[in-house]
C-alpha cells in the first residue's frame, strides 16, 4: 500500500516509488513478497519491523547492492525520480543522489574521522572550494566530529562513528539516504540526538529520508509516515501520528495496551493475536 495522495501532496511530490517487489537469495530463497512504499519528496519515511523482518533487504535492493549478497529484484520495480532505477549500478544511484548508510556504520577504522568524511565526496566534480565549504557544513551539524577529525575512526566511539557515517553520506550531496538501524548499540541520549540531527537535515537541507529501525518509538517520533514489516510483507502502514495510535502497534511494537504497558513476556504470548495476520 502506498502513501495517500494528500499526505504525499503535503509533504511534496513523490521522490522514491516501490511497486510490488520481490527478492531472492540464491535463485532459491524468497526474502521479500510484494512490498511497494513510498517516499516524497522532503519525507521522513520509517521502515518498521523486527530483527530479521526484510528491512535491511528493502533498503539494499533500492541502492541495488543485493548482488554482493546473491540477491536479486525477481518482481515488480523501484523509480526514483519517475525512471526506473532497479537495473543502475550502485555508483550510478549515488551520482542520482541515492546514498545508503549501512548499519554497523561501516567507517573505514584506519582512516580519520574527517578522511572518512571525505571519502563521500568521491564523485563529485564541483571543485575543492564547494567540498570544503559542504565539510564545515557536516561539522555544522556534527560538532562533535571537529573536535575528533584528526582521530582514527577506530578509536572514536559508537555514536561518533554514526555520525561519521551520516556525514559521509551527506558529502555526497544526496537527494535521499536510505540510513539502516541508525539506533543499532548506542545509547539513549545518542540516539535520541541522532535523530534529532537526522530531522534537522530533513528541515533544512531537504534532504529525504527512508530509514530502517526497530526502535519504532523513537521512530514514529520523527518520521512523518511509516510501514510495518513482517516475514517479508508490509502488514500495515500510515501516517506516523495513525500508526502510534494503533492498537496492534501499542502492543506488538511500543509494549502498550489499552490497559497499559505490557511485558515482554506478555507481549510475546498475544503475538499470535495480531488483526493482521
Amino acid at each position: 500500500m502506498q502513501m495517500p495522495a494528500a499526505e504525499a501532496a503535503a509533504i511534496g511530490q513523490s521522490l522514491l516509488t516501490v511497486n510490488n517487489i520481490e527478492v531472492v537469495y540464491d535463485h532459491v530463497i524468497l526474502v521479500l513478497k510484494g512490498v511497494s512504499l513510498e517516499v516524497p519528496e522532503g519525507g521522513i519515511v520509517a521502515l518498521l519491523g523486527a530483527n530479521g523482518a526484510g528491512k535491511t533487504t528493502t533498503l539494499k535492493a533500492i541502492s541495488n547492492l543485493l548482488g554482493a549478497e546473491r540477491g536479486d529484484v525477481t518482481k515488480g520495480s523501484i523509480e526514483y525520480l519517475g525512471e526506473r532505477v532497479d537495473k543502475l549500478t550502485p555508483s550510478e544511484l549515488v551520482r542520482r543522489g541515492v546514498i545508503q548508510v549501512m548499519e554497523n556504520r561501516h567507517c573505514f577504522e584506519h582512516l580519520t574521522a574527517e578522511e572518512n568524511l571525505l571519502t563521500g565526496a568521491y564523485t563529485r566534480r564541483d571543485g575543492r572550494g564547494a567540498i570544503a565549504d559542504d565539510l564545515e557544513m557536516v561539522y555544522t551539524y556534527f560538532p562533535r566530529l571537529k573536535e575528533r577529525r584528526h582521530t582514527q575512526a577506530g578509536y572514536i566511539s559508537g555514536g561518533e562513528q554514526q555520525m561519521t557515517a551520516i556525514g559521509r553520506a551527506l558529502m555526497a550531496r544526496p537527494r535521499m539516504i536510505l540510513l539502516d538501524e541508525p539506533s543499532l548499540g548506542l545509547a539513549p541520549q545518542l540516539v535520541h540526538e541522532i535523530f534529532d540531527i537526522v530531522s534537522r537535515l530533513n528541515k533544512n537541507e531537504g534532504v529525504s529520508f527512508l530509514l530502517a529501525e526497530q526502535n519504532t518509538a523513537m521512530a514514529l517520533r520523527f518520521a512523518q509516515h511509516g510501514y510495518i514489516l513482517e516475514n517479508g510483507r508490509v502488514v500495515l502502514d500510515g501516517s506516523a501520528e495513525t500508526l502510534r495510535e494503533n492498537e496492534d502497534v501499542k502492543e506488538f511494537y511500543l509494549g502498550l495496551s489499552a490497559s497499559g504497558r505490557k511485558s515482554y513476556r506478555d507481549v510475546k504470548h498475544y503475538r499470535r493475536r495480531k488483526r493482521w495476520l
